[in-house]
């Protein structure tokens, strides 16, 4: 079974967890702590503080930190897992079925547009609250899709279906809310500036929807694990000098530099943020391997405090 960032896993204690990392370190999967379950059987959404706390005082053997990022986590054992959550089984299981609420519906027909205009929907998949079934009428519709092309001629549909008027744009109300919830480090107007030509988000019937890439080792080979030490935080400008994975997760970035040769972010705030060619700024943790090979990451905590990838637009200076 392939875990994959965007699925989650259930444990028999009430913890729901979002895989973060594809795979297993040390026999386990590298997730983070979402959601309790109550004594009435509810589940509850919790926010990082409060997930680390519960977990260090109730459950530590799911602290984890990894060599291969050089980072704390949380992770759980196969053996602990008693529900894996997978974003194309969801949903498979929403468009053969009538819809329950407004989301699921508002879901089935974006993904019938995108399918009218070529999308072959066994490249998709749904997480979030709807993954898990924990819905509200305000929730936004999270899609996934495991294939690179197939993601790029989705951004490209999103595009032609707003200017036809069939999906909406993001007003600045709508961008404000995605904003304060990103929390990051940019301005207003740089954050809007850099999500606008991404293209994969938008309105179904009035709802927020965004569009993810999670690429999958479908070759299920076991590959050696690098692990990286930190070495501390700086920030550099540099050209990105390949882009092809600027929208994986994690997203990566070839820039042009003496001793660094990549950027990876870990934190979807800065996926896609930059196009080949292009000059950045990139606040972030500079990493060595074991064979001295050096890379920036962004997103180095689940936070990312102080740490971005902005374009530096020459237009302004």
């Amino acid at each position: 079974m392939i875990f994959l960032p965007k699925s989650f896993i259930e444990t028999a204690e009430g913890l729901l967890f979002a895989v973060v990392a594809e795979g297993l370190e040390s026999g386990k999967v590298r997730c983070f702590l979402r959601y309790v379950c109550n004594e009435n059987g509810q589940w509850r959404k919790i926010q990082t503080d409060e997930a680390n706390d519960l977990l260090e005082k109730n459950h530590s053997d799911y602290c984890f930190h990894s060599s291969e990022f050089d980072a704390f986590l949380h992770a759980v054992s196969i053996e602990k897992i008693t529900t894996h959550h997978h974003p194309q089984n969801r949903l498979t299981q929403l468009l053969a079925n009538s819809p329950n609420d407004e989301i699921e519906n508002d879901c089935v027909n974006l993904c019938r547009l995108f399918e009218q205009a070529g999308m072959d929907l066994n490249q998709f998949g749904v997480t979030g609250s709807l993954l898990i079934k924990q819905q509200k009428a305000s929730s936004d519709i999270d899609l996934v899709c495991d294939n690179l092309t197939t993601f790029h001629q989705c951004r490209l549909a999103i595009l032609q279906l707003s200017l036809t008027g069939e999906l909406g744009l993001l007003s600045e109300q709508d961008w404000r809310e995605s904003y304060e919830r990103r929390d990051c480090d940019l301005s207003f107007d740089d954050y809007v500036w850099h999500e606008c030509r991404k293209s994969n988000k938008g309105l179904i019937n009035g709802r927020k929807f965004d569009l993810s890439l999670v690429e999958s080792d479908k070759s299920n080979a076991v590959h050696d694990v690098t692990t990286y030490e930190k070495l501390g935080a700086i920030v550099l400008q540099a050209t990105v000098s390949n882009d092809v994975r600027a929208f994986c997760y994690p997203a990566e970035f070839e820039i042009s530099h003496a001793t660094i040769q990549s950027v990876v972010c870990f934190t979807a705030t800065y996926v896609g943020q930059a196009i080949f060619g292009e000059t950045i700024e990139i606040s972030g943790q500079l990493e060595q391997d074991e064979f001295g090979n050096q890379r920036l990451v962004v997103g180095s905590t689940r936070e990312a405090r102080g740490e971005y990838i902005k374009v530096i637009r020459r237009e302004m200076n």
